[in-house]
């Protein structure tokens, strides 16, 4: 089982990064899937979610308007687009899948917004 993040970097405030997250060793279209981020010296925190077949998300009030999260079940992917990023947004973001009682997480993928 492994999830694996893409598509971190290096970007000025206002620009845009989208990040992947690919699912290896499971049944992707039948789990939920999130991307958290953290901070240096803060706890992990959720950035946005997806339900199984993207008919619902849900994003955290910082990112509202700005990040989108979509999948391709085909490509057992997951992508966060993020637009008008701002210095607050650095961090290292995770993907994260859930289904009933399991829960896998990627190893992350740093963002680095500089002002």
């Amino acid at each position: 089982v492994q999830l694996a993040e893409s598509g971190g970097g290096l970007v000025q405030t206002g620009g845009s990064l989208r990040l992947s997250c690919t699912a290896y060793g499971f049944t992707f279209s039948t789990y939920e899937m999130s991307w958290y981020r953290q901070a240096p010296g803060k706890e992990r925190g959720l950035v946005a979610g997806i339900s199984t077949g993207a008919g619902q998300t849900n994003y955290a009030d910082s990112v509202k308007g700005r990040f989108t999260v979509s999948r391709d079940n085909a490509k057992n992917t997951v992508y966060l687009q993020m637009n008008s990023l701002k210095p607050d947004d650095t961090a290292v973001y995770y993907c994260c899948a859930v289904s009933g009682g399991l829960v896998y997480w990627g190893k992350g993928t740093l963002v680095t917004v500089s002002s």
